[in-house]
């Protein structure tokens, strides 16, 4: 995709509320074509980011081009161009999702037929039922349908998962990849770090309002220089001489974190017996070992020192 053209610049972006920083100084580029992710903790400013590039929120300072244009000159022509899928969508329970979606179609100038939008959303079934009665997981996918509306060249996708079921994840997975192949560019937020794995051509690192790596989810986790991540507990109580794994074969890195060690390492089959050495020359005790590939949880841990899950 290298060379496609750029669907979304953001220079210098910053936003506060009050003292709280929520983004800083943070720059971005989505080429056409891609489906890009911002991935980072609950108020890590994913949220604000997205909202000013949608145009909801005005930034303290920054620039930010969509599509070529800017909101405070061509506010009216990116609004036909957009599709905006936020955080939390409040329809009218009593409205049917046909009539709903009728609504949002009837705000733009061009677009899919108003049973096409249904159809791709895989809502058929319930066209004419009240949105009162959908799942959670059929509430989303109507959200998508209504910024679908206008046909849009980029879509914004605001946490599009959060709180459903494993079924409706990847529901709404297959939706996304769906609309990825269709070309058109697809800017999601997450905290799911299998999300962005799977649905992500480029994947953003976001933590405190600022950039703090982006690439190619595998060429994150390459970044890691590890082939294989191993966790170590040890007994509650246990006295753990700085360094223990240190000069261990093998391992590359460590974090401690209560009584678990993480340990990246460059096979496993090499450092586990090595560790295990190192654990008996110390008169430690092992409760429990783990071995995992690395994935995008790794690098945010290895990039912050804490855990999204921890936020």
């Amino acid at each position: 995709m290298a060379g496609a053209p750029l669907a979304l610049e953001v220079h210098a972006l910053r936003k506060t509320f009050g003292t709280v920083v929520a983004v800083d100084s943070l720059d971005l580029e989505v080429q056409a074509g891609e489906c890009f992710g911002l991935l980072g903790p609950n108020g890590a400013g994913k949220t604000t980011t997205i909202e000013i590039c949608e145009g909801l929120q005005e930034p303290d300072s920054g620039d930010v081009v969509v599509l070529g244009q800017r909101w405070a000159s061509d506010e009216r022509a990116l609004r036909e161009r957009l599709g905006v899928q936020l955080q939390e969508t409040q329809f009218s329970e009593k409205v049917t999702v046909e009539e709903t979606v009728a609504l949002f179609r009837s705000f733009f100038q061009r677009g899919p037929a108003v049973q096409e939008i249904i159809h791709l959303v895989q809502l058929d079934e319930k066209r004419g039922a009240r949105v009162g009665t959908l799942s959670g997981g059929q509430k989303q996918r109507l959200s998508v349908a209504c910024a679908l509306a206008g046909d849009p060249e980029l879509l914004f996708l605001d946490e599009p998962t959060t709180g459903l079921d494993p079924q409706s994840r990847r529901q709404l997975w297959d939706l996304v990849e769906a609309l990825r192949a269709s070309g058109r560019t697809i800017v999601l937020t997450t905290h799911y770090m299998d999300e962005a794995e799977r649905l992500c051509d480029r994947v953003a690192i976001v933590d405190q309002g600022k950039v703090i790596a982006i690439d190619t989810p595998r060429g994150l986790i390459r970044s890691l220089g590890a082939e294989q991540v191993v966790e170590v507990e040890l007994a509650e109580g246990a006295m753990v001489p700085p360094g223990l794994f240190a000069a261990t074969a093998g391992v590359l890195g460590s974090r401690i974190d209560g009584p678990v060690w993480t340990l990246q390492v460059s096979a496993a089959h090499e450092a586990v017996p090595a560790l295990l050495r190192t654990l008996e020359a110390a008169n430690l005790s092992l409760t429990e070992l783990r071995t995992h590939t690395p994935t995008l949880e790794d690098v945010f841990v290895s990039l912050t020192g804490r855990h999204l899950r921890e936020q």
